[in-house]
């Protein structure tokens, strides 16, 4: 039996199961099985590894792509350049961290660039990433990758550019691409948005949500009441899983 497994705190809100179970089942793998495993802490990890016979990879969601870290063997460099990991491949008992979130959220943001961009302006646009965490490390890994400039936004000033209360009218105004990479809107607490200004959205920007659960967060029907442009973070999940399983397979 390969398994495999999403580790976190509070699992209730993931696809991961029922995407990869499915994929096994269509490809006809019935020696593999995907399941959540959630620990109080990550220092539980090197008992889940000990005592889960037949491991081949883990998925890392949060609040432990930072955290994980110390627990690895090794980082490949992109996860390394990143410094958070949401996927870990193991071999011969070496846990080695991969980051796959990069490459998902290039698939999302990769289509809408091209409706955001004016073929006459050198400017690129500008984005407003929210919240600090290991998502939106790989959020800032390809934004700068693809020359976008951003300001980041953290609860705490040393973590981001701004804090939230600096997130006024004229920051939206002038960033046209906004990234939500906190967990506010996720199941369960699917009521909750980021405290930004909506009224100061207009049709001229983007909505990027990372939660995928549910597919329309209150963050994405506030922007799209203002005539915003929304997407969904299952794009990225589906990209990312992808991406995992790959590197489980080497």
């Amino acid at each position: 039996m390969q398994r495999y497994g999403l580790i976190g705190r509070a699992l209730s809100h993931s696809f991961s199961r029922e995407l990869f179970s499915r994929k096994f089942a269509l490809d006809g793998l019935n020696g593999h099985r995907y399941d959540l495993f959630e620990l109080p802490e990550i220092a539980a990890l090197p008992g889940l590894i000990a005592g889960t016979p037949g491991l081949r990879g883990l998925n890392v969601t949060i609040p432990y792509k930072e955290s994980v870290i110390p627990f690895l063997d090794g980082l490949d460099p992109v996860a390394a350049a990143i410094g958070a990991v949401n996927t870990i491949g193991i071999r011969d008992g070496k846990l080695i961290g991969h980051n796959t979130d990069a490459h998902g959220f290039r698939a999302i943001l990769t289509p809408a660039l091209e409706s955001l961009h004016d073929p006459k302006s050198a400017i690129r646009p500008r984005a407003v990433v929210l919240g600090s965490g290991g998502a939106s490390r790989a959020v800032a890994f390809t934004l700068r990758d693809l020359r976008i400039p951003f300001v980041l936004v953290s609860r705490e000033r040393s973590r981001g550019d701004l804090t939230w209360d600096m997130l006024d009218r004229s920051v939206i105004g002038a960033c046209r691409i906004i990234i939500n990479t906190t967990p506010l809107g996720m199941y369960p607490d699917t009521e909750s948005a980021p405290p930004l200004p909506y009224a100061a959205l207009t049709p001229k920007h983007t909505l990027i949500d990372l939660v995928y659960n549910p597919d329309r967060t209150r963050f994405l029907e506030r922007g799209a009441e203002q005539g915003a442009r929304t997407i969904g973070g299952l794009g990225m999940l589906n990209a990312q899983a992808e991406a995992a399983w790959a590197i489980w397979q080497q």
